[in-house]
């Protein structure tokens, strides 16, 4: 459990919007807050836990992708032999 404590102005400005979202001050609180704490927790999670849901899903089965390291090899050996 936890309390806030909130200036007027604030609490007046979650009162009108609990208000026009048709939902008590506690729900309001509570969503904005589990927003506001998923945003922030979002930044701090690898890349792998945030991919998670695509991570071995795509199957490109390589292509020239597998013949890089020989072209790069062979474009330097072509290069050599202009100089």
């Amino acid at each position: 459990m936890r309390s806030v404590r909130l200036d007027p102005d604030l609490d007046d400005r979650v009162q009108r919007a609990a208000e026009a979202e048709n939902s008590t001050i506690s729900e309001f609180v509570r969503a904005a807050l589990a927003e506001r704490a998923d945003r922030a927790l979002a930044g701090h999670e690898s890349a792998a836990t945030q991919l998670a849901d695509v991570i071995g899903v795509v199957h490109g089965g390589g292509g020239r992708a597998r013949r890089t390291g020989r072209a790069f090899a062979e474009g330097l050996a072509d290069k050599r032999k202009r100089a």
